[in-house]
């Protein structure tokens, strides 16, 4: 979360670390002036970051992606992926380890962020010790405009056949995704004794069939 002053950094860290627990102490670091990294009580980390006022605008939540253990090092390969998939697209910085960073192997990625379909995202190596990879408490919603999206995006994005289920999918880096039609709230209410169970029975969401469950008598 990047903040305008140091106060705002230090009355946002105040609230998110009641029952939570530090990850890098709210300090001075080489690269903001106001740092800190935190998991609040519900088990979701924060970082708080004081920013430069004439740096590139961004939104001021931006999720970010950490690869760790075996994905350690494959930040910039995901990040042109995403790129790739969505046409909508745009990369902003990006910035790589160097020499004396270690354990971080030069040229893996210190910070990146870029932008799809006008949301920004930022991601991160880091070859530090870490109990946590990527899961389904954290996934991005595709909302599609028919069929055709929704084929194109789960071609492209699915990787994990088992993680296959009710319109989720995991990519090739295990960061999930769940690709719906955005009319899916109006599909699941004409009928929901039919239409709950059609889609529970469901990998890849097929409108036409929602469609014809949402008819049944």
């Amino acid at each position: 979360m990047g903040c305008e002053t140091k106060e705002e950094v230090n009355e946002l860290w105040e609230k998110l670390e009641e029952s939570g627990e530090v990850l890098m102490p709210l300090d001075k670091y080489p690269f903001s002036e106001r740092y800190g990294w935190l998991k609040d009580k519900y088990g979701l980390s924060w970082q708080l970051i004081l920013t430069k006022p004439e740096g590139d605008e961004r939104p001021k939540i931006v999720p970010s992606l950490l690869f760790v253990g075996k994905k350690c090092g494959k930040a910039e390969e995901a990040m042109n992926f995403y790129l790739s998939v969505f046409k909508n697209s745009e990369k902003g910085n990006l910035i790589h380890y160097d020499k004396g960073q270690e354990p971080n192997k030069k040229g893996t990625v210190m910070f990146e962020d870029f932008m799809i379909e006008n949301y920004w995202l930022a991601a991160m190596d880091s070859a530090l010790e870490h109990n946590f990879t990527f899961n389904e408490a954290i996934s991005f919603i595709v909302n599609c405009e028919n069929q055709k999206e929704i084929d194109y995006y789960w071609n492209k994005l699915s990787a994990v056949p088992e993680a296959e289920q009710c319109g989720w999918l995991k990519d090739k880096y295990g960061v999930s995704w769940q690709v719906i039609p955005e009319n899916m709230g109006e599909l699941m209410s004409k009928n929901p004794d039919k239409t709950t169970p059609t889609m529970l029975m469901m990998k890849k969401i097929i409108i036409a069939d929602l469609m014809k469950a949402g008819k049944e008598n």
